[in-house]
């Protein structure tokens, strides 16, 4: 459907300003998926969002203690908390479809094969999720300077939901995940508060559509980049990976609606949403570099020479798995990538072949563990409490 028709149908009322062009190609390929996912470019998480703008003037220390109580369970102080935050996590309830038994083939398949997720999750599925409008709530807030962080954290959620148990209701993982909830919808918030998002360009921000997209990438996509960097798995064990994400991303808010139900509608979901958003701009490309430039100070890498041949392969490996388009979209420097999969792969491989099962898991599980935020302490339930990072309470 052209523009002038999506015009006289009342489908263009639907689209914020920005994807107007992109969508209308994309209903011209998948009509009802593309309809679906503009129209949650205007949802953020209709459940918590109505509570969260309703304590938005709470003192910051009240307000962070009151969510941890929720998540921890420490009914003594629950009850003291606004009867809107109390009914919340009074109506959080397991979805019909869960299944915890259908987590261990996929926690098993991460020990095996959780640096290779690892490498594939930072140089293809993360950089790759930004090339969405999502990167610029990333940027309004001026969190790019905090990319690090913000990859640590991403890659302590990736531990945490892996971990066997870790999405009980008790896990690190469940509580993680619900965490990253309460912070998008915080973040939602002070940036629906503030004069600096346009809402008619871009639509809501940390919207459904974003999310949506984003754990669909996170899990399918995820499996495919691991593959072609050397991960092996099992049908069992990837419908089991699939099952880990999607509940995650229960647990984070994202709307049944578009929250894929397998890895064929999670492709379904990211193929079209990727249709309908417009091309990478200056926003997508800052948090694209910084992702690939905060890798060798994530890893602990300080001397000159190894910080440029890590970030120069990081580079190299983000584009074979992205694609020449994308990374011309981000502006890569040119490396050839003829072979570096396959070079990268068989390194991998003979590595491996030295090692026996049970020694890989452990030194995966050592160095996800060192490149990961875990603050003394234990899990903060801190939230931003001012829209730009500099001017933020430590969160």
């Amino acid at each position: 459907m052209s523009v002038s028709l999506l015009k006289r149908s009342g489908k263009l009322g639907l689209a914020p300003s920005a994807y107007i062009e992109t969508y209308a190609k994309a209903r011209l390929v998948a009509r009802n998926r593309a309809d679906n996912y503009i129209r949650h470019t205007r949802i953020g998480d209709p459940a918590l969002d109505p509570v969260m703008e309703e304590l938005s003037s709470m003192r910051p220390a009240d307000l962070h203690r009151y969510i941890e109580a929720g998540i921890e369970r420490q009914p003594d102080v629950l009850r003291k908390a606004p009867r809107s935050l109390r009914h919340f996590f009074d109506g959080l309830e397991d979805p019909p479809w869960l299944d915890h038994e259908a987590f261990r083939p996929g926690t098993r398949a991460f020990s095996t094969n959780a640096d290779l997720m690892l490498v594939a999750f930072v140089a293809g599925v993360l950089v790759e999720g930004f090339s969405t409008l999502i990167a610029k709530s990333f940027n309004t807030t001026k969190r790019v300077a905090a990319t690090k962080r913000r990859l640590q954290q991403n890659n302590r959620q990736l531990v945490d939901i892996f971990f066997p148990g870790g999405l009980d209701r008790d896990g690190d993982g469940w509580k993680l995940s619900t965490r990253v909830r309460f912070v998008h919808c915080r973040i939602r918030t002070l940036l629906a508060q503030s004069d600096v998002w346009d809402h008619e360009a871009w639509g809501t921000p940390v919207s459904a559509a974003h999310l949506g997209l984003a754990i669909a990438v996170f899990s399918k996509r995820l499996l495919d980049y691991s593959m072609k960097v050397g991960a092996a798995y099992t049908a069992e064990e990837k419908a089991s990976v699939l099952a880990v994400w999607r509940y995650a991303g229960h647990l984070m808010g994202i709307p049944e609606s578009i929250l894929y139900t397998d890895g064929a509608e999670a492709e379904s979901i990211y193929t079209v949403g990727f249709m309908c958003e417009p091309p990478p701009d200056e926003d997508s490309v800052e948090m694209a570099h910084a992702l690939i430039k905060s890798i060798p100070a994530v890893a602990g890498i300080t001397d000159p020479v190894e910080k440029r041949k890590t970030t120069a392969l990081a580079y190299r490996l983000s584009r074979a798995l992205i694609g020449n388009t994308r990374a011309r979209q981000f502006r890569y420097p040119w490396s050839p990538t003829v072979g570096a999969l396959f070079l990268f792969k068989l390194k991998q491989r003979i590595q491996r072949k030295f090692k026996n099962t049970q020694l890989v898991r452990s030194g995966n599980f050592s160095q996800l563990l060192e490149i990961s935020v875990y603050d003394e302490g234990g899990l903060s339930y801190r939230m931003p409490d001012h829209i730009h990072a500099s001017k933020s309470s430590e969160w």
